[in-house]
């Protein structure tokens, strides 16, 4: 029977529950993490808690664990569901709307056995679509990892809809953004351009990982605002997150990307993510 940690116990899935007047559930006013096991280690755990902790402070979301709390409740879910490889997703709120306006934290982690995404999704790349949903850099939850997640996931179904793997946002100022749930770089004569954190986007933890191996790699990585003309003149596209790693794209819309075949820059970037994954 799945296991889950919830406000400091184990407790049967099935079992677990949330007061109905938890801030999260109320108003989508929460933070989660979505992490990646590998033979039992957390990989960049580090980075996903500084994250949170972050964005906690940026929207004033309490949390009253510790980072060597978490550490420990994110082993113990593993092992009382006996994986090692696995999904995990972390949930922090507010907790239960106090009369007083105090806060009392909501913490949830699940595990499940990792599925990754489909092999032929690497062998012959992805399709994108564009959503006419636009990111707006005045929203304060913009650049985070929040649950207020609706209108992700209603672009992403429509993109499914399309038969798109994944839909693209854009700015209200018409920058490029990032996936519904992923970030984005764009390979050009053998440099790779992303978004800046900044335009706001999620500061991803695959996305960090990338900047780091392309510098040890003497690849050129650029951090800077790009439009869609950037989008549709790049030689090669490939998406990010710990669950997808390195995923190629090989068309936008009806646009095909270079020769419409996963490039050699992302085939290299996805053996040394897969690498660093590993080690």
């Amino acid at each position: 029977m799945e296991k889950v940690f919830l406000n400091g116990q184990l407790i049967a899935a099935t079992k677990a529950a949330v007061p109905v007047t938890d801030s999260s559930y109320l108003y989508g006013i929460g933070l989660f993490e979505t992490m990646r096991a590998v033979d039992g280690r957390i990989f960049r755990l580090d980075d996903h808690l500084s994250r949170l902790n972050t964005s906690a402070e940026a929207l004033g979301i309490y949390n009253h664990y510790s980072d060597q709390q978490i550490t420990a409740a994110i082993q113990q879910t593993l092992e009382a569901n006996k994986l090692s490889d696995a999904r995990l997703r972390l949930q922090l709120s507010n907790g239960p709307v106090q009369p007083d306006g105090t806060a009392l934290s909501t913490l949830l982690i699940t595990a499940a056995e990792f599925t990754p995404y489909p092999p032929e999704y690497y062998d012959k790349g992805v399709r994108l679509a564009l959503t006419d949903y636009r990111q707006n850099p005045r929203d304060p939850y913009c650049g985070h990892k929040t649950t207020c997640y609706g209108p992700r996931l209603t672009a992403l179904k429509e993109a499914h809809q399309k038969l798109a793997a994944e839909a693209l946002w854009f700015t209200t100022e018409n920058y490029l953004a990032e996936g519904c749930v992923s970030n984005i770089f764009l390979v050009k004569d053998g440099s790779l351009f992303t978004p800046p954190v900044q335009t706001p986007v999620l500061a991803g933890i695959a996305r960090k990982t990338v900047l780091e191996l392309a510098e040890a790699a003497g690849i050129q990585c650029h951090e800077m605002p790009l439009r869609i003309d950037d989008l549709l003149s790049a030689q090669e596209v490939f998406l990010t997150n710990v669950i997808m790693e390195i995923l190629p794209v090989t068309s936008i819309e009806a646009h095909a990307v270079g020769d419409g075949k996963p490039g050699k820059l992302t085939q290299k970037i996805a053996e040394l993510f897969k690498r660093q994954l590993n080690q």
